[in-house]
């Protein structure tokens, strides 16, 4: 049995699989692979239907926000975000914690101006910056929820009076939040909700047709909103992906049903980290992932032992990110508590 632990493109459901792969072959019965029918016929049609209204009620958004599924990931969004809301003489406010906030940020700059109101870099992004002051006349305030490398979390929304920015590509739908207190929130779809090449965005309407500049089509939110996601082929399969796996959350219990359990399965690995001489963790308690375990281990002969052991019991994905190295075991809604509980197993055996 494998236990797949890796940070993104991740594991999903086993059910999501078996149903993904009957529609490659044949799709509800049609004939046709899910790959080849056309996405303006109503058999598509439906799976957009129902993978917006899904993430709609998942999320419990107002009728203010509209929900898209587009191409290029959260790294697009990087840009996509300055360009619809920021004009060159305006400034944006950005909070620094890691590799992907420090991205958006170096992308806002082609836009316009950026101030960064905090960051964590001075201790190798390792906790999140508390008691920061963001400046009123800012057009919108951006920051990541979620550290997939560093392994960081912010758990409180922060409190402003600007609009909210949310890059939440590795913690969307993992826990209870108030997602309207967002203006946009943006997710890549290969960790939690789906397969990679889809693009979950949440925007407030009233906050785009603000800026001075020309807009490619492809670009401008309003568009998309327009067209109901479908202003160019969408990526048909991975939306696809997501709907299964929206369903999936569903019968968990929803957000709150999958909140319980990532926080169950945290709590054993950290708590397991902890306890056992020779690991360690790396990052503030108070600010410990739980989608994104990161640890290291100094001794050079244990961390062969743990490596070898976990080729040896099928832990895949354990180690960090090539940037900064160490160890990373990645909790997404889908990764099942049996394989938490045989990685703290495989810890406390060493």
């Amino acid at each position: 049995m494998k236990h797949n632990f890796n940070a993104g493109p991740s594991v999903l459901p086993k059910e999501v699989f078996e149903e993904a792969s009957q529609a490659v072959l044949n799709f509800r019965d049609t004939g046709l692979s899910i790959l080849e029918i056309g996405h303006r016929t109503p058999l598509f049609q439906s799976v957009m239907d129902e993978t917006i209204s899904l993430t709609n009620e998942l999320m419990h958004l107002d009728s203010d926000h509209f929900v898209l599924f587009l191409h290029g990931g959260a790294t697009t969004q990087f840009f996509q975000v300055p360009m619809n809301l920021l004009d060159e003489n305006e400034t944006a406010a950005y909070l620094d914690c890691g590799v992907w906030g420090t991205k958006a940020i170096k992308e806002a700059r082609v836009f316009g101006e950026v101030t960064i109101v905090a960051s964590s870099k001075d201790k190798n992004y390792s906790y999140i910056p508390k008691g920061y002051r963001i400046a009123a006349d800012a057009k919108f305030f951006h920051y990541t929820s979620n550290n997939t490398i560093e392994g960081t979390e912010m758990f409180e929304i922060p409190i402003t009076n600007l609009p909210l920015v949310a890059d939440m590509s590795s913690d969307i739908l993992s826990r209870e939040m108030d997602f309207n207190r967002f203006a946009l929130i943006y997710a890549g779809a290969q960790k939690n909700i789906g397969a990679a090449g889809a693009n979950l965005v949440v925007v407030r309407r009233d906050i785009l047709g603000k800026v001075n500049r020309r807009l490619p089509g492809m670009m401008d939110y309003r568009q998309h909103i327009e067209a109901g996601s479908m202003l160019n082929t969408p990526p048909v399969f991975s939306i696809y992906v997501c709907l299964l796996t929206l369903r999936w959350l569903k019968k968990q219990g929803g957000v709150p049903g999958i909140e319980k359990l990532n926080k169950a399965k945290a709590d054993l690995l950290y708590k397991t980290l902890d306890s056992r001489e020779g690991f360690e963790p790396t990052v503030a308690r108070e600010d410990r992932s739980r989608m994104n375990v990161v640890f290291r281990i100094p001794e050079a002969r244990l961390e062969k032992k743990f490596i070898d052991a976990c080729e040896e019991q099928g832990m895949v994905g354990v180690k960090g990110h090539r940037s900064v190295g160490g160890f990373r075991i990645s909790l997404y809604n889908a990764v099942a508590m049996e394989s938490v509980k045989a990685i703290s197993s495989l810890i406390n055996d060493l």
